[in-house]
């Protein structure tokens, strides 16, 4: 088992500490604050701590101030109904005694539907497609490959808990996205237990990688970019069908709106099979760094 797959399931481990009462960890990184995704993460799974025979089906949550990743998250959990289909919790994340996140997590017990329909896969290469041995093959990337900044370099270190697969590699070296669509293949680093929860709790975790950057690619920039300060203002997330997060998962981004310092951010989330299995939206400030 890989470090990086140890380390999300410890991540996901909450300790319960009281009735509705959970503490959660970071790991040991050097980031200034704690990863988005993380909160999202263990703030669904304190939810699904509380319930008994069903699901998340959606969630919609909201970043107060920046987490700091040198002492644990207190997850508060208020259980807000129970009804015959659905269940409704919500969460607040405290440190420092201040609420910095607070989530609305909704369950759903599985039911038939006349209705079933999904929009379609994008087409795109396929993950194999995307290893660094494969792109270091092709004639239009082995240069741009040699000189792929670390940030990249590191999608491609599989001793961390999510793997990531860029198809639009050329908006790293400052290629206009025309019309901001970009895609990102990925999968937590190894194979996960088959609790269902867990694998759905991955996917939160996994859904904030790089989805703000969907407002970058229309100006051949990243969010790496030095010159800017992104930070996740809100996130909301629709669970539509079964999978494995420990699968490869097209995450097909796009960007409708960028306005007054803020970007508005879309993904649709498919198996390889092209079956739509979870939809995203984030807004996220994007400002600039003053000189």
């Amino acid at each position: 088992m890989s470090k990086g797959l140890i380390d999300l399931i410890s991540i996901l481990d909450l300790e319960p500490i009281e009735v509705n009462l959970f503490r959660g960890n970071s790991p040991k990184t050097s980031w200034q604050r704690v990863f988005g995704g993380q909160v999202i993460g263990q703030a669904m799974m304190a939810a699904c701590r509380t319930v008994e025979g069903r699901l998340p089906h959606s969630l919609h949550c909201y970043f107060i101030l920046p987490g700091d990743p040198q002492v644990p998250i207190i997850y508060e959990v208020e259980r807000l109904r129970d009804g015959k289909s659905y269940a409704t919790r919500r969460v607040t994340a405290i440190q420092h005694g201040n609420a910095i996140f607070s989530i609305m997590v909704s369950f759903h017990s599985d039911e038939a539907s006349a209705f079933n329909h999904q929009d379609k896969m994008p087409e795109v290469p396929p993950p194999e497609k995307l290893t660094a041995e494969e792109i270091s093959k092709q004639p239009m990337f082995q240069e741009m490959f040699r000189q792929m900044p670390d940030f990249i370099r590191r999608y491609y270190e599989s001793d961390r808990p999510i793997e990531l697969r860029p198809v639009e590699l050329d908006r790293y070296f400052g290629k206009k996205i025309e019309d901001g669509r970009i895609h990102v293949w990925i999968r937590t680093a190894a194979k996960l237990p088959d609790d269902p929860t867990l694998h759905l709790c991955a996917l939160a975790y996994a859904s904030d990688f790089s989805l703000l950057d969907a407002a970058m690619a229309r100006y051949g920039r990243t969010l790496f970019d030095k010159r800017m300060m992104p930070a996740s203002l809100d996130h909301a997330m629709w669970f539509h069908r079964p999978f494995r997060a420990d699968e490869w998962l097209l995450y097909a981004q796009d960007s409708p709106s960028a306005q007054g310092g803020r970007g508005l951010t879309r993904g649709s989330i498919f198996t390889t099979d092209g079956t739509l299995v979870a939809s995203v939206a984030q807004e996220g400030s994007i400002r600039e760094r003053r000189s």
